[in-house]
């Protein structure tokens, strides 16, 4: 069985395991944003070589708040009953920031979008989580 990215990092810098229950929506939701980040840089560059300025134009659009929000609002009927709680926690939760360019309501259902990225990916699910990243994609008829 291949190990997965964080399992392998934990690996290789002698982290031992933590039971990812006991996380805070809002540190599930930090490791979430890069995750999520990195999967749509790497589709973004996968699609052709270009300069610096035209990668992060194609890729921002997509990583932003708003985008999430309604990815995960598309993606809702598809999510398990544990990963929908998990969203629910990421979407509730206080944080002491807000985006710059998003409404509470899109900020609040974004957070809960990455808590869940963040969540699929401690658990080695990246099959999953690239699953309805590209699912929600799709969804709402974005081109990557």
């Amino acid at each position: 069985m291949n190990k997965g990215i964080d399992s392998y990092i934990k690996e290789q810098f002698h982290i031992e395991d933590v039971d990812i229950r006991t996380y805070s929506p809002l540190t599930l939701a930090y490791i979430g944003d890069g995750i999520f980040d990195l999967v749509i840089r790497s589709v973004v560059v996968a699609r052709g070589n270009t300069r610096a300025g035209q990668l992060h134009g194609r890729t921002s659009h997509i990583v932003k708040a708003h985008t999430q929000a309604q990815m995960i609002e598309a993606l809702l009927p598809f999510l398990t009953e544990e990963e929908t709680e998990i969203y629910r926690r990421g979407r509730n939760a206080k944080s002491p920031t807000m985006a710059k360019n998003a409404t509470v309501a899109d900020y609040r259902k974004a957070t809960g979008f990455e808590a869940l990225m963040g969540w699929l990916y401690l658990r080695d699910e990246f099959e999953r989580l690239v699953e309805l990243v590209k699912m929600g994609a799709e969804q709402l008829k974005l081109r990557l």
